[in-house]
């Protein structure tokens, strides 16, 4: 069955982004650090359009992503950073829904991927990425505002965490309660692969 699953990396104190990000340092100021891990792999080169790289665990991790996903859900402010980096042929291939305020045109771009405006909130947006989906899976390629708005809303089947060891002192953080997320929330670790320089941590809202 289809899930909705977010995949992130964040780093020991909680942070997905750096201090100072913006355009020209979308990742924020040592955010870089926290994708570091996927630069030499197979998997992400493949994305890419780049050939060789690393296997092993965390090569297949990602590409294990890749594969599950039919559609993609972002916010308009990582696609507004992540415009100009990924260029000509984005690394998605699949339909990416992007949540906005602002009314637009779909951007169609070479290699399988389609940008599609939602202005009707987070719901909309993922309900019209499961239908692209289909029996494949929706992934939430951020930023911490739309997972954070995903899982208030009790959409979210799954999250992937790639902890990266490395303290960023500041920055964006993944959660945040003023985006809604002011209660507890209990997790289920349902799979934990480690390496020298990333751990990739799979859980689930602990539902009763």
């Amino acid at each position: 069955m289809s899930k909705v699953v977010a995949d992130i990396s964040v780093s020991l104190d909680g942070f997905i982004a750096g201090p100072n990000d913006g355009p020209g340092n979308p990742l924020g100021d040592r955010g870089e650090r926290l994708h570091e891990w996927a630069y030499p792999l197979e998997s992400w080169r493949g994305m890419h359009g780049l050939d060789g790289g690393a296997t092993g665990p965390d090569s297949e991790v990602m590409e294990e992503t890749v594969l599950r996903a039919g559609a993609y859900v972002m916010g308009r402010r990582m696609f507004d950073l992540g415009e100009e980096p990924w260029g000509d042929t984005p690394p998605f291939h699949a339909p990416v829904f992007v949540v906005t305020h602002e009314e637009r045109e779909p951007l169609v771009k070479p290699g399988g991927t389609t940008f599609t405006f939602v202005t009707g909130g987070i719901e909309e947006a993922v309900g019209r990425a499961r239908r692209a989906a289909g029996e494949k899976d929706v992934v939430l390629a951020g930023g911490g505002q739309v997972i954070r708005g995903v899982l208030v809303a009790g959409l979210l089947d799954e999250i992937q965490l790639h902890l990266v060891p490395v303290l960023l002192g500041g920055g964006v953080r993944l959660f945040e309660a003023a985006d809604g997320v002011t209660e507890a929330v209990e997790f289920e670790t349902t799979r934990v692969i480690d390496s020298p320089t990333v751990t990739h941590l799979r859980l689930r809202p602990a539902r009763a």
